[in-house]
């Protein structure tokens, strides 16, 4: 399931296709048992119905993307703070700790940067990278921190702490998506949308008319899991405040 989902691409041919179909058996059904006129009232009730309820969901769902987008730029702006700021309070430190340090956030800026930009084969590497670096920073935070334990250097290790907090923040605001419970729910409710669409309708089997749900509804499912997908899809957190970050750093 998180193989489909997290391609966008991938969802809208799958939605339409599957959508389509749905209402091509909707027409077949009619057929088999055409629909009453006397009920052809109650079933629009029941048509209107359906349909808020997959709309409510669509929104929903969109609402839950674009929160999770938010989150992740906010994050990137938080991690970008976070390392400007020990970066200046590496000043506190003795003058060979701090060059060290500066040195060390330096390369961490450019894995950060990397991280946002890279493709899935990347990614790994990168965490890796990432991890050796962070225990390189702590590594240099804490003799002069051990040496000199005042109020003053207590603020660099308090900056350092930031910078390795605001990582972890960022990586679970990218491991936080839509649930594949969600999508199959309103996978569902589409899907029998679109049955009671072919089903009421007077089209024929063939119509044109019967794509245009299926199409828009495919194209919202495709904009949902674009915002939604980090990696994948083609809205995605540009780090903007790290990139300049490095290049004021450089």
């Amino acid at each position: 399931m998180n193989v489909i989902i997290h391609k966008p691409l991938l969802i809208f041919a799958l939605a339409f296709a599957s959508l389509w179909l749905a209402a091509w058996l909707g027409t077949l059904l009619k057929r088999w048992k055409p629909l009453n006129e006397e009920l052809r009232q109650d079933f629009g009730l029941i048509l209107a119905a359906t349909l808020t309820l997959l709309g409510l969901l669509i929104g929903f769902s969109f609402s839950m993307a674009a929160n999770r987008y938010d989150q992740r730029k906010n994050y990137e702006e938080a991690e970008a703070n976070a390392i400007g700021t020990e970066y200046v309070r590496a000043d506190l430190l003795p003058a060979t700790d701090a060059a060290k340090v500066r040195d060390l956030l330096k390369k961490y800026v450019e894995q950060r940067i990397l991280f946002y930009t890279a493709d899935d084969p990347e990614v790994a590497q990168i965490n890796a990278q990432t991890t050796r670096l962070q225990g390189e920073l702590w590594s240099a935070i804490l003799p002069p921190a051990a040496q000199q334990p005042t109020p003053i250097v207590a603020l660099a290790v308090s900056g350092m702490n930031d910078v390795l907090n605001s990582q972890g923040y960022t990586q679970a605001a990218w491991w936080n998506r839509i649930p594949g419970s969600a999508w199959a729910l309103a996978g569902i409710i589409a899907i029998c949308c679109n049955v009671l669409i072919g089903y009421g309708s007077r089209a024929m089997p063939g119509t044109r008319l019967l794509m245009i749900l299926p199409l828009f509804v495919a194209l919202a499912f495709m904009l949902i899991d674009d915002v939604d997908t980090p990696r994948h899809g083609l809205i995605r957190v540009a780090p903007q405040n790290l990139t300049s970050l490095a290049a004021s750093l450089r």
